[in-house]
C-alpha cells in the first residue's frame, strides 16, 4: 500500500548526525533541502542532471518534468532528496531517493562537475551517508533487517565507478540501452495495434471506462502478469499493486492508451499471459518515440509469439503516431534470450548503464 506519509526522515541534519561536522565542505557550504516550488531551485536540479548525463553519456535528454518527478509535493510521499549548497546558496550537489519496494531502494548521486576534486569528493560522501541513513529509516519502517540500496551508474563514468566502490557499492549488472527506427509503413504492422489477434493470441490495450481511466481489472491483470513474468529475474522485488500503479503513473511520458495486454484466446475464456507498458519519449529537436518500461511474459505461454507480438504492437502505434524511435532497456546477462530477440527486430546498443548495490543493516532496536 502507499502510506499516508513518507517512510523517510525528512530532516537532513537528523538523518546526517554529527558527519556535517567531519564531512570536509568548506565554510558555509549546507546540507538540506531543495524547493520544488522554487523555480530556481529546480533550474538548478534540472542543470545538474542534464550536466551528469553529458559527462556520463556524451548527451543530455532529461528536462525539468524529470526533476519533478523526483522532488514534486506528490512525489515526496514515496521520495527523499538532499542538496549541498555552496557559500553563496548555490546546489552543488543532490541526491535522492526512493521507496521502490519492500526491501528495495533506488538512489540518486549527482555531484557537479568541474568543482574541486576536495570538494565534490566530500559532496559525495554527504550524499552517500544520507542515503545509508535513509535506507537504515525506510528499511525500519518497512521492518526489515537489511535494505539494499540500488543506484545506477553510465558504463564510462569512471569518476562515479570510483565513488560507489569507495562508499561499499558493488556492480552487479550491466544494462543495454537499445533504440530501434520506425518507419511510417510500420503502422500496418499488425493492423489495428490497439486490437488484433495472431496464432490463438490476443493483442489488445488496456479496457478504458467511461471517464477515460483504465479498467482497474485489467490493471490487476497486468501487474499480476509482470510479477509472475519477472519473479526469477535479477533483483526482482514484489511490488504491491499500489505500489506498481503510483510509480508508473509518476513518469513524465506516462500514457494510459500505451499499456497492452496479450491473452492467450485458444482455450476456455481469454487468459492472460503477456503485457507491454509504454511511454511517450519526448523531444524538442524532432519526433517522438516510444520506449518499453516493461515487457513481461509468463513461463508457461514463452514460444507462443507472445514477447514478439507486444513489441510489433508498439513498434506499429509509434508508426502511426508518427514517431520515428522505441527504445528499451535490456539485461544483458538475461537468461531469457531477450536481448537475442531485440537484435533480430532491429534494436541495437545506444549506450550502456550499470547498476551498483550496497546492502545496509537496519536497527531496528
Amino acid at each position: 500500500m502507499i502510506p499516508e506519509d513518507s517512510r523517510f526522515e525528512s530532516d537532513p541534519d537528523v538523518v546526517l548526525e554529527e558527519t556535517l561536522e567531519e564531512s570536509g565542505l568548506p565554510k558555509g557550504w549546507t546540507v538540506g533541502t531543495p524547493d520544488p516550488s522554487d523555480r530556481f531551485d529546480v533550474a538548478r536540479l534540472t542543470q545538474l542532471l542534464r550536466g551528469h548525463e553529458r559527462e556520463g553519456r556524451g548527451w543530455a535528454a532529461s528536462g525539468v518534468d524529470d526533476v519533478m518527478v523526483e522532488v514534486s509535493e506528490h512525489g515526496l510521499r514515496m521520495r527523499e532528496n538532499v542538496v549541498v549548497r555552496d557559500g553563496h546558496g548555490e546546489i552543488r550537489a543532490w541526491g535522492s531517493v526512493h521507496d521502490r519496494a519492500a526491501g528495495r531502494m533506488l538512489f540518486v548521486h549527482i555531484v557537479e562537475r568541474g568543482i574541486p576534486d576536495k570538494v565534490s569528493d566530500a559532496c559525495s560522501d554527504v550524499l552517500f551517508e544520507w542515503a545509508v541513513g535513509q535506507a537504515k529509516a525506510v528499511g525500519a519502517a518497512r521492518g526489515l533487517d537489511v535494505q539494499q540500496i540500488d543506484t545506477g551508474a553510465f558504463a564510462d563514468d569512471e569518476r562515479q565507478h570510483r565513488w560507489l566502490s569507495g562508499a561499499g557499492f558493488e556492480r552487479v549488472r550491466t544494462w543495454w540501452q537499445m533504440t530501434r527506427p520506425v518507419t511510417p509503413d510500420e503502422a500496418d504492422l499488425t493492423g489495428d495495434p490497439d486490437h488484433w489477434e495472431k496464432d490463438g493470441v490476443t493483442f489488445r490495450l488496456v479496457r478504458r471506462q467511461g471517464s477515460g481511466m483504465p479498467d482497474e481489472d485489467d490493471l490487476r491483470e497486468l501487474h499480476e502478469v509482470l510479477e509472475g513474468a519477472f519473479v526469477d529475474h535479477f533483483n526482482h522485488y514484489e511490488e504491491t499493486f499500489e505500489e506498481f500503479v503510483h510509480r508508473l503513473r509518476e513518469d513524465p511520458g506516462h500514457r494510459w492508451d500505451h499499456w497492452w495486454l496479450a491473452e492467450l484466446t485458444d482455450g476456455e475464456g481469454p487468459q492472460p499471459v503477456g503485457c507491454l507498458v509504454g511511454t511517450v519519449s519526448e523531444s524538442a529537436q524532432g519526433p517522438d518515440g516510444s520506449y518499453v518500461a516493461y515487457l513481461g511474459v509468463l513461463e508457461a505461454a514463452r514460444g507462443r509469439g507472445v514477447a514478439k507480438g507486444l513489441l510489433r504492437t508498439i513498434i506499429a502505434d509509434a508508426a502511426a503516431r508518427g514517431r520515428d524511435r522505441v527504445g528499451l532497456e535490456v539485461d544483458a546477462d538475461s537468461p531469457t534470450g531477450a536481448a537475442g530477440l531485440y537484435t533480430s527486430m532491429g534494436w541495437k546498443t545506444k549506450y550502456v548503464t550499470e547498476s551498483w548495490h550496497r546492502d545496509v543493516p537496519v536497527d531496528l532496536a
